[in-house]
C-alpha cells in the first residue's frame, strides 16, 4: 500500500464522488470532506479494509477492481461480488457500529479514497436528497451480492460458474474477451464450489465451444448457450 499526501497523489476534479455529493453542499462543505479524506494506492492481494476492523471511513474506490470476501468461522472464504471503480464501498459499517462485515481486497491496482464516515454522515443528516444518492451508490454493492448468493442457493456448478463468467464479461470487464485478473481458486470462491469444479466446468464449456479459455484469457463465443445454461441452473 502506498500512501501520500492526499493533495499530490491524484486529482479530484474528475471525480464522480465529488460531481454527485456538490449538488447537495456547499463548497467550503467538500472541503472539509477533502481535508479530511487520505487518497491512497493499493496492488493486487492488498487489504483495503478488513473484516471484523473498525474503520471510521467509507472507501471511495476511484481506480481498479476488487472483491468484497467474508471469511468464515472455520476459515472458508467467500467472493460476495467484485466491483469496478467508480463506486463506493464499505456503508454497511454505517449499520454495524464501525465494524467492517467483510474485508475489500484490490485483485489490481487501485486507487482509493477514506472518506471520513463522521465528516459525511453530519452531511447526510442535513439533506435528505443527498441520504438518498448515497443509499444508491451503496445499493450497487449488496444488489450484485443479493443475486449472487441467490446463484449459489437456487443452482448447480454449471449454473453458478455461467452465472460468475457473465458477470464477469457484462459488468466487470465489459467484452466478451477478457484476460482474467482473478485466479481459478477466486472464481471457486465466488461461484461457491471447488477449484477442480470450475478448472472441469471451464474446459467442459471449452469443449462444447460455449467458450474460448487459453489461461486467463477468457471470450465468450455463445452467450446465448451460457444465458441459457445459467437459467436451467
Amino acid at each position: 500500500m502506498q500512501k501520500g499526501n492526499s493533495k499530490l497523489m491524484f486529482d479530484c476534479d474528475s471525480c464522480l464522488f465529488k460531481h454527485t455529493i456538490c449538488q447537495y453542499i456547499a463548497p467550503e462543505e467538500f472541503d472539509i470532506l477533502y481535508e479530511n479524506t487520505q487518497q491512497l494506492r493499493f496492488k493486487r492481494n492488498e487489504y483495503i479494509m478488513k473484516q471484523d476492523a473498525k474503520s471510521d471511513y467509507v472507501v471511495y474506490l476511484s481506480k481498479g477492481r476488487v472483491k468484497m470476501n467474508y471469511e468464515t468461522e472455520s476459515g472458508k472464504n467467500i467472493i460476495l461480488t467484485i466491483a469496478n471503480a467508480p463506486v463506493l464501498l464499505g456503508g454497511a459499517i454505517i449499520l454495524n457500529n464501525g465494524i467492517n462485515i467483510f474485508s475489500i481486497i484490490a485483485i489490481e491496482d487501485c486507487e482509493v479514497c477514506y472518506i471520513n464516515i463522521d465528516i459525511l454522515k453530519s452531511f447526510i443528516e442535513k439533506n435528505g436528497r443527498l441520504s438518498l444518492t448515497m443509499l444508491e451508490f451503496l445499493s450497487v454493492m449488496f444488489k450484485d451480492s443479493i443475486f449472487n448468493f441467490i446463484s449459489l442457493a437456487h443452482k448447480q456448478v454449471n449454473g453458478r460458474i455461467a452465472d460468475v463468467l457473465i458477470y464477469l464479461s457484462k459488468t466487470i470487464y465489459q467484452s466478451n474477451k477478457f484476460t482474467l485478473t482473478i485466479s481459478r481458486k477466486e472464481i471457486a470462491e465466488f461461484a461457491g464450489c471447488s477449484q477442480e469444479n470450475v478448472i472441469h466446468t471451464i474446459s467442459k464449456f471449452h469443449k462444447e465451444g460455449i467458450i474460448k479459455s487459453e489461461g486467463k484469457s477468457i471470450e465468450i463465443l455463445k452467450l446465448d448457450k451460457l444465458i441459457k445454461i445459467s437459467q436451467v441452473g
